[in-house]
């Protein structure tokens, strides 16, 4: 509902964007009345907003209705050229607002700054008026709309200065202890040796399609990594030749901060002949999975990712456990979405009566949902959290995968075939099935599977919470990468490195309320820490206990959740869409006492 309420209002936005000229300059009673109408229309659709929770709808009922309403009503009551210009100049600054985001705390500032506008333009409509009556030369100079201007013109540069330095980002400074010792045990041998080679390469697709590809240890994904719980990991990452470097980070592992892999915070990327060496003890069991995050837009799409396993100490495993990567390759100019490197159906021999787990990870950057049909199963984890009380879901029901999440789904093996594929691509299908000659089978319209719901387990930690934060995602238009764009990556009106740093002490329970505006989803990505989901627009979860570390917020979506600050350092929060954090999703978690090193001159995607 509340996605199309976004949706709603913006296209009432782009109605009033029609109507205000027109207004402005005829200054008749039908055009005012519409212009009131599309005033009256918008303020409806933000109370519905506002139902959906105070971050929908705090902008639009402090700036952008109060511009666009007060003025309009005003002129469709006394009509005339001045109350025509006000109302046409407010009804514009209130789209403004909308298409450039502010943040919150520049609330008073903006609508000063507005109603100082308007009143300029009252001001020279009425002096103006006169003399272009007269016949004044200078009277028909555009003055109303250089005053209009004004806002718009502002606004750019104070936020081309915002968005070009870091302001209240840190990510560095003062500190009692610096993130390079907050590193794994030194002192231990490991239990599990790995060496991981970057390199540039080629990989084939099953089609035959060829992609210029960035591999580990020659393949990708790479190598599958497998670890107990409790045992020490090393793992040796060695760059062969990617030029712009590489680093390994865990994907929802909650390594030591200096574990983490994110150049410019944690480690400087490791240049071409150079290694680095990670060490740390998991303390979770379940499915993560291993990418660099230098320049990842690009390098994680070329192929430098693979899996990794955290198995229970004495467990007894599923009779087949596959883990199959959903991912988006550049190959002939298009991405090819494929099941690891199968662009076409895939089959497995398994037999009648085996246990099985699937291990789904999407490593591309949009949303993807996928099927099994065939058989009842259930989702037994997500994001590597057991999934308390699950049980069986109707064959075909929809599991949509947040960019960089996971789902483990587990059944016993029927007499006839299972198929795991990717909803509207028919090429990206695994199909199990006793003798592994059965094709893959048919999907029928599934429901969507809702973590919300699914499964039973405990209430959540209560108490006070020592910090509280509040995130507004947006559209809108900012000064990323160098330019002004039009993109789906602010927070709180404010890109990378703008965005300011959420600070916590070690201990701090700390809630995180967050919103879409967008019309676009954002997966939004913790590191160093798993949240617990409270609730989804204030309904709150009834299920089991729904823990993730890859969240995926759609449009309308607002979400509480909570997490306990207990794994110190400087963390990245970030959209996992690569494109979305390129362009400036990215925030920083820093507890108090630690600083870092490290600097980069770019963006950590």
């Amino acid at each position: 509902m509340y996605g199309i309420l976004i949706f709603t209002d913006l296209t009432l936005a782009v109605a009033t964007l029609i109507v205000a000229p027109i207004a402005g300059v005829r200054a008749s009673r039908p055009s005012l009345y519409s212009l009131a109408a599309l005033a009256v229309a918008r303020l409806a659709v933000a109370l519905l907003l506002l139902s959906g929770g105070l971050l929908l709808a705090d902008s639009r009922l402090s700036v952008q209705l109060p511009l666009a309403l007060l003025p309009a009503v005003w002129a469709a009551v006394r009509p005339g050229r001045t109350a025509a210009h006000v109302a046409a100049a407010g009804s514009a600054l209130s789209v403004w607002w909308l298409l450039a985001p502010f943040a919150p705390r520049d609330t008073v500032p903006v609508l000063a700054g507005s109603a100082a506008a308007l009143g300029m333009v009252a001001v020279l409509s009425t002096a103006v008026g006169g003399r272009r009556d007269a016949g004044s030369r200078a009277a028909r100079l555009p003055w109303l709309t250089a005053a209009f201007l004004l806002v718009p013109a502002a606004t750019l540069i104070i936020a081309g200065r915002a968005d070009a330095t870091a302001g209240d980002h840190r990510h560095g400074g003062a500190g009692r202890i610096s993130v390079d010792q907050l590193t794994g045990p030194k002192d231990q041998t490991p239990a599990v040796r790995v060496t991981l080679t970057a390199a540039e390469s080629t990989v084939t697709l099953a089609s035959g399609r060829t992609v210029d590809a960035l591999t580990f240890n020659g393949s990708s994904p790479g190598p599958e990594i497998r670890a107990v719980r409790g045992q020490l990991l090393e793992v040796t990452l060695v760059n062969t030749d990617v030029e712009e470097g590489v680093t390994v980070h865990w994907h929802g592992v909650d390594v030591p901060n200096a574990e983490d892999g994110v150049p410019g915070v944690t480690q400087d990327a490791v240049a071409p002949g150079g290694r680095h060496v990670y060490r740390f003890v998991p303390t979770r069991t379940g499915t993560f999975w291993y990418h660099t995050h230098r320049d990842a837009l690009l390098n994680v799409e070329r192929g430098l990712f693979g899996a990794l396993i955290v198995e229970e100490p004495g467990a007894t495993a599923e009779q087949v456990d596959r883990t199959a990567f959903v991912h988006a390759w550049p190959a002939g100019g298009t991405d090819v979405v494929a099941l690891g490197r199968d662009d076409q159906p895939a089959r497995q021999d398994v037999a009648a009566g085996s246990t099985v787990r699937l291990r789904l990870v999407n490593s591309s950057a949009e949303p993807q949902t996928m099927q099994v049909s065939g058989t009842p199963f259930a989702v037994a984890a997500i994001d590597g959290n057991a999934v308390q009380g699950a049980t069986p879901l109707v064959s075909g029901t929809e599991l949509l995968l947040a960019a960089g999440g996971r789902y483990d789904v587990t059944f016993t093996m029927p007499d006839g075939p299972v198929t795991a594929a990717v909803s509207g691509v028919p090429g990206a299908a695994l199909t199990l099935s006793p003798g592994g000659a059965d094709g893959p089978v048919t999907a029928g319209a599934g429901e969507r599977f809702d973590p919300l719901t699914y499964g039973s387990g405990t209430a959540p930690e209560t108490g006070s919470y020592q910090r509280t934060y509040d995130l507004r995602l947006d559209d809108g238009f900012g000064f990323s990468q160098g330019r002004l764009s039009y993109v789906s990556s602010l927070i709180n009106g404010r890109l990378y490195p703008a965005v300011p740093t959420l600070e916590v002490a070690h201990g701090d329970l700390v809630r995180m309320r967050i919103a879409s505006r967008s019309v676009i989803e954002h997966p939004f990505h913790l590191h160093g820490h798993r949240v617990r989901v409270l609730s989804r627009n204030g309904e709150p979860v009834t299920g089991s206990p729904w823990w993730t570390d890859t969240l995926n917020i759609s449009t309308g979506e607002v979400y509480e959740v909570v997490f306990r600050a207990d794994n110190p350092g400087i963390w990245m929060d970030h959209c996992h869409n690569f494109e979305h954090g390129a362009n400036g999703m990215i925030m920083h978690l820093a507890y108090e006492g630690v600083a870092t090193p490290y600097t980069s001159e770019h963006a950590p995607e």
